[in-house]
């Protein structure tokens, strides 16, 4: 199949965020242009990953260009998006793949979010060979949203999709677990809930 690439160079806004209440959100990248809007839906996992990638990604160009490189080391308060994911929201497919690379010639962070496949492989091994390859052929395969941002967008990206991650349910002081409003049964007390 042809690879349908939504590609943002740059985007007017490149954002994490969810809907939904805590416990059952559904997190989502929307990136948004000229009038136009792509957003598709991953898990939490993935969006703490991302965001934790991106930023010692950031560090990393950094430290290697001696500060030389037009990147923050944190994200500008005056950048900051609290906004709320633009509505409708059409979700244009799963992520599945994601991968991160720096543009040293434009200095640009690249970010590519690839539509969840099911791969057939018998080992680890083939899994990955087949994954590189979807995601290195740039013709054929899954849908994939390609961002390409600045240093400055990444921290303020990184920063407010780990604010997006961390306002979820509140973890229960004994075990860590996520607290539901209609109370949590606690390993660390053999599941005994204390009445009211």
């Amino acid at each position: 199949m042809s690879r349908q690439v939504f590609l943002y160079d740059p985007p007017d806004r490149f954002v994490a965020g969810t809907v939904g209440l805590p416990g059952r959100r559904t997190f989502f990248l929307q990136a948004t242009a000229a009038g136009r809007t792509t957003t598709v839906a991953l898990e939490k996992a993935q969006v703490e990953a991302l965001a934790e990638r991106i930023d010692e990604l950031l560090d990393e160009v950094v430290r290697r260009t001696g500060g030389s490189a037009p990147v923050p080391a944190v994200a500008p308060a005056e950048l900051a998006d609290t906004a709320p994911l633009v509505t409708p929201i059409d979700e244009e497919f799963r992520v599945g793949t994601m991968a991160l690379a720096w543009d040293g010639e434009h200095q640009r962070m690249i970010v590519e979010a690839q539509a969840l496949v099911e791969l057939d492989a018998a080992t680890d091994e083939d899994l990955a060979e087949a994954e590189e390859r979807l995601l290195q052929d740039e013709t054929n395969g899954p849908p994939m949203l390609r961002v390409r941002i600045t240093g400055t967008m990444a921290r303020s990206f990184a920063k407010r999709a780990l604010e997006v991650v961390n306002a979820g349910r509140p973890p229960c002081p004994l075990c860590s677990l996520p607290l539901d409003p209609e109370g949590h049964v606690c390993p660390r007390q053999n599941g005994y809930r204390r009445g009211a």
